[in-house]
């Protein structure tokens, strides 16, 4: 097996010990990778740029740099196609206030309060959808009764 082949093997199966024993026989002159984590995103950003490497690898690795605030270099003519097969997935929460025009004031504080407890969740890294309903339902609790 020539280098190449071994090298795009290891790139397509993600593996990281043979990825990490390439790149050091193939380029000993430049930083190892220090970790695995390291391993692992410098293989997503050479699949992105191998052409050597299927379209639905490579895609996929395009989807994994962008979330993690990596380069991607796959060629822009790509990326339509591969934002068809792997979407950005975008998470939201919608605030209702109903309140009469008489209320506006008060409509406006529950929805701050709701909306700063909705953050406060995002903030903690709890993303968990029954989590925060029920950290807007107190923050709405609370403002209703003070």
């Amino acid at each position: 097996m020539e280098h190449s082949d071994a090298v795009r093997q290891a790139l397509e199966e993600i593996d990281i010990p043979a990825a990490r024993a390439w790149y050091k026989l193939l380029f000993p002159h430049l930083p190892q990778p220090r970790d695995d984590a390291e391993t692992l995103a410098s293989i997503h950003v050479a699949r992105t740029y191998s052409e050597t490497i299927g379209f639905r690898h490579r895609a996929y690795s395009h989807r994994w740099c962008l979330e993690r605030g990596l380069p991607s270099g796959l060629p822009d003519h790509m990326k339509p196609r591969a934002e068809r097969i792997y979407p950005r997935i975008v998470e939201a929460v919608g605030i209702s206030v109903n309140t009469p025009d008489s209320r506006r004031e008060l409509g406006q504080a529950i929805q701050k309060a709701m909306s700063d407890a909705v953050m406060d969740c995002y903030a903690q890294g709890k993303t968990n959808p029954e989590f925060v309903k029920a950290r807007m339902q107190e923050a709405r609790t609370r403002v209703l009764k003070g």
